[in-house]
């Protein structure tokens, strides 16, 4: 067991509420609301934490308390009214039947929401200005809109009690109305609410204040809030420390949630929600500043992925409470898994930003590495065994084909997995080379522990034949084999490299470099950065209207930051349409795709990224023996039940990962799970 693992493991008391372990999930916004309620999704969602162990489960990111702050943008929750109570009720019911506790986070969003959505309401704040983040302009909130808010905050509270839940927060962070009014950044009011900090606070009293007369003193409130906004124009830590210290003077809260940041735009948001190219816990410091001063519970969360450094917290005493959100959407039974004392068992956040940035986007969170989480409906946690044991054959060790040995050796299937190379991995290993996103390496490493502890029979170093899948009699063979990178269509596009040539090392460029991204992604905005690091002078063009199109959030900041202190030129709306040599050089012919202006560079070398391309030979050499054709059962595979040609004499043949069509690591894994899950 790790160290400290008892400070984890030891209940926590607030107000009444004993809480079994130290070890929580804080409210964040997975877009799984329906109609701005909690259902199944959501519910199912925070209960697999609560079956694995967790001591507190908090939902509903930044639910809305008025119909000014609309639940719409990213599926919120709302508690403009009693219609949620019932779901509130179910949900409870449902956590603590688990041994967990269940709150939420209440808000109102202000000037950080869209006006174009919902209701159709404008956006308020303290004062008139802009935010970056949502684009909006806020009108000045009036003395009645005051009123307003500080009486919807009070009867959303009174709900969450009536619905059962333990306790709520409020937020006042990241930059939603109650820390508009704190922050200089935001309030330019001249009246009582503005000017001094002291006066900054005000509406945040009176929130609180309401909700306490609203609620009873016997209910657990708490506040969110960040221990310096890290913006010049911004609260300081200073600031932070005093409005904390007389919050919990003032005996308004009963724990406090500390992060670190703002969220007000690009840059504050991958800063605020920190990935892997942050140390793990960069923030710690404010929540342990704070709890030197106050005498209420300390919780705080930023890029906390191990137990290991969540113990070590609690047990120095930095905080009360230690949250792991994006740990526990990677792996939701770690706590049980570190009572059993199966730490390596544990699948490890690697930090990547997938479910957080899906959000951004008005998408649903799912983790890169664990296709369960969010599906709970139908994807199982725990792999059940299946009615007959099976021979399969996997070939192809990256995440694809690890994912599919080992969930089809947990159904209890006698397994072989053929890879060519000497190592697994596969793509992700390329990736992993590329600057800041080592930890990517994380993925496989789990996966490839796994299926040696379930006894697969694993052939490294062996590139399959049709003859040495013969030889294993299977019932299932599952082509993982990946792809290879797709050069393009340019004119003269042979004279190209990829970027996996860069990132492995098997062509080191000098001086001038065109990269050419068509597909928006991380590769080529990591080559670029890999590039200009050796030394080159690299320009990235793009198809798209902004480089990295496609990443989300929390990463695509990261790479602009890193591309601009590298001086890399920048080049969107282009596309490349023709590559010839010209003496030891390369012209590379471009045109703008909004005029159609055509121009050449004289560069040393051109690198692209349009994708890959299956590996499909040994696929295509076997499907004439499979009782499928190699056809996936899609209806099967959508509706969760064996495909029909299960049970079959002879072998069914199953496409998954790039070896089906070129995607992500998540839908590699998710290919795989819902496939291998009913065999």
């Amino acid at each position: 067991m790790i160290a400290n693992a008892e400070a984890l493991l030891k209940p926590l008391t607030i107000k009444g509420l004993t809480i079994r372990n130290r070890v929580m999930s804080t409210s964040h916004a997975p877009g799984y609301g329906k109609d701005g309620k909690p259902q199944e999704r959501y519910q199912l969602y925070h209960m697999e934490k609560a079956k694995g162990g967790i001591g507190l489960t908090m939902f509903g990111g930044s639910s809305s308390v008025a119909i000014d702050s609309p639940a719409a943008p990213w599926n919120q929750i709302s508690v403009t009214d009693d219609s949620v109570i019932p779901y509130f009720q179910q949900f409870a019911e449902r956590v603590h039947a688990h041994g967990a506790k269940l709150m939420i986070q209440l808000t109102h969003m202000g000037r950080r929401t869209k006006w174009d959505t919902e209701n159709w309401l404008p956006t308020l704040s303290a004062s008139v200005r802009r935010e970056p983040a949502s684009r909006t302009i806020p009108r000045a909130m009036d003395k009645h809109d005051i009123r307003r808010v500080v009486k919807a905050f009070a009867d959303a509270a009174r709900r969450c009690k009536e619905g059962g839940l333990d306790g709520c927060e409020i937020s006042a962070a990241h930059g939603h109305l109650v820390d508009q009014f704190w922050s200089p950044s935001v309030n330019q009011r001249t009246d009582e609410y503005g000017g001094s900090l002291e006066n900054r606070m005000r509406f945040g009293k009176e929130v609180l204040t309401a909700m306490r007369e609203a609620t009873g003193d016997d209910y657990v409130i708490g506040m969110r809030m960040s221990g310096d906004e890290l913006i010049a124009d911004g609260l300081n830590h200073e600031d932070c420390v005093a409005i904390a210290t007389e919050y919990a003077r003032a005996g308004l809260v009963d724990f406090l949630n500390v992060v670190g940041g703002q969220a007000r735009d690009e840059m504050s948001h991958a800063l605020s929600l920190p990935n892997m190219s942050f140390p793990v816990a960069p923030f710690l410091y404010l929540p342990s500043a704070i709890k030197r001063e106050v005498d209420v519970a300390v919780f705080h969360a930023q890029r906390v992925t191990d137990l290991a450094t969540g113990a070590r917290a609690v047990a120095e005493g930095h905080v009360d409470m230690i949250a792991m959100t994006r740990a526990h959407i990677a792996d939701p039974h770690l706590v049980k898994k570190l009572m059993e004392g199966r730490d390596d068992d544990i699948r490890q956040c690697v930090g990547a930003g997938y479910c957080i940035d899906r959000i951004y986007v008005g998408g649903d969170a799912l983790c890169l590495q664990n296709a369960a989480t969010g599906r709970e409906a139908t994807m199982p946690h725990v792999i059940p065994k299946a009615e007959v044991a099976r021979k399969v054959v996997v070939v192809g060790a990256g995440p694809a084909g690890l994912e599919a040995a080992r969930v089809c050796a947990e159904r209890g299937h006698s397994v072989v997995l053929f890879e060519k190379e000497a190592v697994v991995g596969g793509q992700v290993n390329i990736a992993a080379k590329a600057t800041w996103r080592e930890a990517l390496s994380g993925i496989p490493r789990w996966l490839y522990g796994q299926v040696q502890k379930k006894g697969v029979d694993i052939r490294l170093g062996r590139a399959a034949t049709p003859e040495d899948i013969a030889a294993e009699a299977p019932d299932v063979v599952i082509m993982a084999t990946g792809g290879v990178p797709n050069l393009g269509h340019a004119k003269g596009h042979e004279h190209a490299v990829s970027t996996w040539d860069i990132l492995t090392g098997r062509v080191e460029p000098t001086g001038s470099v065109l990269l050419f991204d068509e597909i928006g992604g991380h590769n080529a905005a990591s080559t670029a950065e890999a590039l200009a690091k050796k030394g080159c002078l690299v320009e990235m063009v793009t198809h798209d209207v902004q480089i990295a199109q496609e990443v989300g959030t929390t990463n695509k900041p990261v790479h602009l930051r890193e591309l601009y202190k590298l001086g890399v030129v920048m080049t969107p709306n282009t596309e490349l349409i023709e590559i010839y040599p010209e003496g030891n050089r390369l012209i590379a012919a471009l045109r703008n795709t909004m005029t159609e202006a055509e121009e050449e560079r004289v560069v040393d070398r051109v690198v692209v990224d349009y994708g890959t391309l299956p590996v499909d030979a040994l696929f295509e050499a076997l499907r004439g023996a499979s009782v499928n054709d190699g056809e996936t059962d899609l209806d099967a595979l959508i509706e969760g039940r064996a495909p029909r040609w299960t049970g079959q004499k002879g072998f069914a043949l199953y496409r998954v990962g790039d070896a089906w069509t070129g995607r992500n690591i998540h839908a590699a894994l998710y290919d795989s799970l819902r496939l291998c899950k009913d065999l």
